[in-house]
């Protein structure tokens, strides 16, 4: 027997139902893609789903025409691990509100169940939401307050714990792993998809960032703290309610250097789109194990459209170099957009990129964007679409050393 692959849409409540007789379709920048069974996983036990307010539901007739749907267009959003290869195919009418910061996937029925267009990209069973959110955690956040009084790092990522639901910062009171520390109120770039400011006329941001510069014994009370008594423990500066933490340099390298002094656990890390050189070698002097650096493109232009900011890619090249020149543990966090990075022109500025600059691992994100915002900012893309396995799989045979994931692994210095 045929499986079929189903459109799914969903009601003026919210429900969501399948559209008998109508195929599944996908998009892949501007282009309305026909889905293959080879495009689908089955939905992951911790996928949400959601629909799209004021974007209609379209599908493929069984001639291969494409039609509307007479309800909103329905999306996945993945939990992390999963690399997303179309999003959800829909016909605007209007000017529209902008979309909340979410990795939009298309969803379709097939084989009388729910699947989604992805890839497996990395396991890590720390991230499992089962872990986090637990009924326990108000109490954890009200010891680690004791243990660490009038300090206002404990006060941001408690109210990131429990407001936002932060992984990162719900460690720091479970006393395991990664554990954020948020420094810097400032940034010098203006990502179109940043999650802790928003111009008012765009999507409301999904945390907020924080508005005062901690002290070095805040950061490194926090730091101790968390080393000491944590397994596996990592500390990173750079999370999603900050701007640039390299702005903070001078307090986070003092910081460093004397956590240094009172402990050799755990691993160091930040988090930086390392646009500013001389911050991130202070830095690093000051002693760091690893830097993830935010990056979309290896293209001029591309990375300029997207970023907005105060330096160059030179840059952030400059201060790659560095921190791999000191024995840094370097990964990038590449924000993934199917259509745009897997297109020929991106790939083979991926190319020459690594080439130059041997970094150790790739972080393959899933980029949280309305994406008609997303598309309309970026400069015009005329490369072949290649898609997101061939994109991934040319890196990975031209670099067999570049391991290629989803998560900040401990890493035994």
């Amino acid at each position: 027997m045929k499986h079929t692959i189903t459109a799914l849409y969903a009601d003026e409540n919210g429900e969501i139902y399948d559209a008998a007789g109508i195929g599944g379709i996908g998009r892949v920048g501007n282009d309305i893609v026909t889905l293959t069974p080879e495009d689908l996983i089955k939905l992951p036990d911790s996928a949400d789903l959601m629909f799209l307010p004021d974007r209609q539901a379209v599908g493929i007739t069984k001639s291969g025409k494409l039609t509307t749907i007479d309800g909103q267009a329905v999306s996945a959003i993945l939990p992390a691990g999963y690399t997303r290869t179309h999003f959800p195919a829909y016909k605007v009418h209007s000017q529209l509100k902008p979309l909340p910061l979410y990795g939009y996937t298309a969803v379709v029925l097939y084989r009388d169940d729910l699947y989604t267009t992805a890839i497996y990209t990395d396991k890590n069973d720390k991230w499992d939401p089962i872990h986090y959110n637990t009924r326990d955690l108000k109490k954890l956040v009200q010891r680690t307050k004791k243990n660490l009084p009038n300090n206002r790092i404990v006060e941001q990522v408690a109210n990131c714990s429990l407001k936002w639901h932060c992984c990162t910062a719900q460690n720091l009171f479970y006393r395991r792993w990664e554990a954020g520390i948020p420094t810097s109120p400032t940034c010098n770039a203006n990502c179109l998809g940043c999650i802790s400011l928003q111009p008012a006329e765009c999507c409301p941001s999904p945390q907020s960032r924080i508005k005062f510069k901690p002290t070095v014994k805040e950061i490194s009370d926090v730091g101790i703290y968390h080393l000491e008594t944590a397994p596996e423990a990592i500390i990173s500066f750079g999370q999603g309610c900050e701007g640039e933490p390299a702005l903070m340099a001078d307090t986070i390298s003092e910081a460093i250097k004397i956590i240094r002094s009172n402990t050799k656990r755990g691993q160091i890390n930040i988090n930086s789109n390392a646009g500013f050189t001389a911050g991130i070698k202070k830095i690093v002097d000051a002693g760091l194990d690893s830097i993830r650096v935010s990056i979309i493109s290896a293209r001029e232009d591309s990375y300029n459209a997207y970023y907005k900011a105060g330096y160059q890619l030179q840059n952030v090249k400059e201060s790659i170099k560095y921190a791999l020149n000191k024995n840094v543990y370097v990964s990038l966090n590449m924000l993934y957009f199917p259509g745009f990075n897997d297109r020929a022109e991106e790939l083979d500025g991926w190319l020459k990129f690594f080439d130059e600059l041997p970094v150790h691992m790739i972080q393959v994100r899933n980029l949280n964007i309305d994406p008609d915002i997303f598309l309309t900012a970026m400069p015009p893309q005329n490369g072949e679409i290649i898609g997101t396995k061939n994109f991934l799989q040319n890196i990975k045979s031209r670099f067999s050393n570049l391991q290629i994931g989803s998560f900040s692994h401990y890493i035994n210095l």
